[in-house]
C-alpha cells in the first residue's frame, strides 16, 4: 500500500533561492520570515526532512525545499547557542540534558521560543513563533467583562490550561498586558524561557528566566515574595514545590498566573490535589478551595468559515473570583460536581467546553468532527448541539 504523502506548501520567492543553500544565519533569517509570511505557529527542523511549516495547525513540507543533513542542523543550532564554550550555560544545559529552550528576537516583526533537542544522535529545532502584538480579549474569544472583574481581584490563583501549542502563553501574556496597563502594579514574571517582553505602562513589569536569572520556578516565587510584587506570572506549575509555593503566594495577598497540561476544570483541581502526597492532600484541598480564583482551560482549533484557528474554553471560577460553591466542591472532594456548577452559572461568566463547542458549530465557525474530537463528554456536547443536529455516523452517541 503507497504511503501517503505529507501536503507541501510554496514558501516566498527567498526560500525557493536559499533552497540548495547549507543552514547558517543567512538562511536561518529566511526560514524565520517563511514562518511570519506563511502565518505559520511553528517551524521544524529535522535530520532527512526539508523544512516543515506548521499552519493553522497542520504540518506542511516546504515545497521545493532538499532534505537537510546533520550539518545543517548544527549550523541552525549555532545560530541560536553560538559556538559552543564551556561558559555557555545554554550549551552546558544542552550537553548535560540533551535539550536547550531559549527566546530568540527576529527582529521587529517578531519573537521566537526555541527548543533545541537531539534525536537519534543529531540535532533538531523547534520554533514556536511568538507575535509582538499583544491581542484583546475580544479577538481571543474570551468573555472581557467578567475576565477584567477577575484581573482586578487582589489575590488568587488563575490557572490556563490545555494542550501544548494551544495558546495558553498568548492568552497569559494579554491579561498581563491588560493589567500592566490599567493598574498600578509591582509584576514579576517567571519564565523559562521569556517568551513575550512586557514593557512598563502603569505597572512596573520585571521579567526573570529560570537558569539564567534564577534556578528555578520555586525558588523564584519564593525570593520574589521579598520583592514587593502585587502580581506574580509563573509559566508552568512543573513540580509539587511549585504548585504549592503559588498557592501559598495567593494566600498572602497577591495574584498569581500560571499553566497547567490538563483539558478540563474539574480535572486541573484533581491533578493539583493528587500530585501530592496523599498525607498532604487535605492541606493542599483546603489552601486550592479559597486561592482558586479561576481555571480557564483552552483548545485550539481550526476554522472551516476562514483561514486560521479560533480558541474554545471552558471557564470555572473559584471562591476568591466570587463562587464560594467552587470552593466548597474542592473541599468537600466533590470535583465529579463541578460541571454541574459550571453550566447553571453562565450569569458569573462560567461554561463548559463543550457548550462553547456546540455555539461555534452553530455559528458555522469549525466543523461538528472537530467539536466533536476536542470534547472532554461527548455526550454533553451531544445535547449542546442537538440530536436533530447530529450527523448519522455520531448517532451512536445518542444511545
Amino acid at each position: 500500500m503507497a504511503t501517503a504523502q505529507r501536503e507541501k506548501v510554496k514558501g516566498p520567492d527567498e526560500l525557493a533561492q536559499a533552497a540548495g543553500r547549507t543552514l547558517d544565519g543567512a538562511v536561518m533569517e529566511v526560514l524565520l520570515g517563511g514562518c511570519v509570511k506563511l502565518d505559520a505557529s511553528d517551524l521544524h527542523l529535522t535530520v532527512g526532512q526539508e523544512p516543515i511549516y506548521r499552519i493553522h495547525g497542520r504540518l506542511r513540507g516546504l515545497a521545493g525545499y532538499r532534505e537537510l543533513t546533520h550539518e545543517d542542523l548544527v549550523g541552525a543550532v549555532e545560530c541560536f547557542l553560538g559556538k559552543e564554550t564551556a561558559e555557555s550555560p545554554y550549551w552546558t544545559r544542552f550537553n548535560e540534558h540533551g535539550g536547550a529552550d531559549i527566546g530568540y528576537a527576529f527582529g521587529t516583526l517578531a519573537r521566537f521560543r526555541v527548543s533545541i533537542f537531539q534525536q537519534r544522535r543529531h540535532p533538531a529545532v523547534a520554533l514556536r513563533l511568538i507575535p509582538y502584538e499583544m491581542l484583546t480579549f475580544e479577538q481571543l474569544g474570551l468573555p472581557s467583562d467578567r475576565l477584567k472583574d477577575l484581573l482586578h481581584r487582589p489575590r488568587g490563583v488563575i490557572l490556563l490550561t490545555g494542550p501544548t501549542g494551544c495558546g495558553k502563553t498568548t492568552t497569559i501574556a494579554s491579561m498581563i498586558n491588560y493589567i500592566n496597563e490599567e493598574r498600578d502594579c509591582h509584576i514579576i514574571t517567571i519564565e523559562d524561557p521569556i517568551e513575550y517582553y512586557h514593557e512598563s505602562k502603569r505597572s512596573l513589569i520585571n521579567q526573570r528566566e529560570v537558569r539564567v536569572d534564577v534556578s528555578s520556578f520555586s525558588e523564584a516565587v519564593v525570593r520574589n515574595m521579598r520583592s514587593d510584587p502585587d502580581v506574580m506570572l509563573v509559566g508552568e506549575m512543573r513540580d509539587l514545590e511549585t504548585m504549592r509555593t503559588c498557592l501559598q503566594a495567593a494566600e498572602t495577598g497577591h495574584l498569581v498566573f500560571s499553566t497547567l497540561h490538563t483539558v478540563s476544570a474539574p480535572k486541573t483541581v484533581d491533578r493539583l490535589v493528587t500530585a501530592f502526597p496523599a498525607l498532604e492532600q487535605e492541606e493542599i484541598r483546603a489552601m486550592a478551595s479559597t486561592s482558586l480564583a479561576a481555571v480557564i482551560s483552552e483548545e485550539l482549533i481550526p476554522r472551516v468559515d476562514k483561514h486560521g484557528r479560533i480558541a474554545a474554553y471552558e471557564i470555572m471560577i473559584g471562591e476568591p473570583g466570587g463562587s464560594p460553591a467552587i470552593g466548597n466542591l474542592i473541599r468537600e472532594r466533590k470535583t465529579s460536581q463541578m460541571r454541574t456548577v459550571i453550566q447553571s452559572s453562565g450569569r458569573m461568566g462560567m461554561q463548559l467546553l463543550e457548550a462553547h463547542l456546540a455555539r461555534l458549530v452553530r455559528d458555522g465557525k469549525i466543523s461538528f468532527d472537530e467539536a466533536y474530537n476536542r470534547s472532554n463528554e461527548k455526550h454533553d456536547y451531544i445535547n449542546f448541539i442537538g440530536p436533530d443536529n447530529v450527523p448519522d455516523e455520531y448517532k451512536h452517541a445518542l444511545e
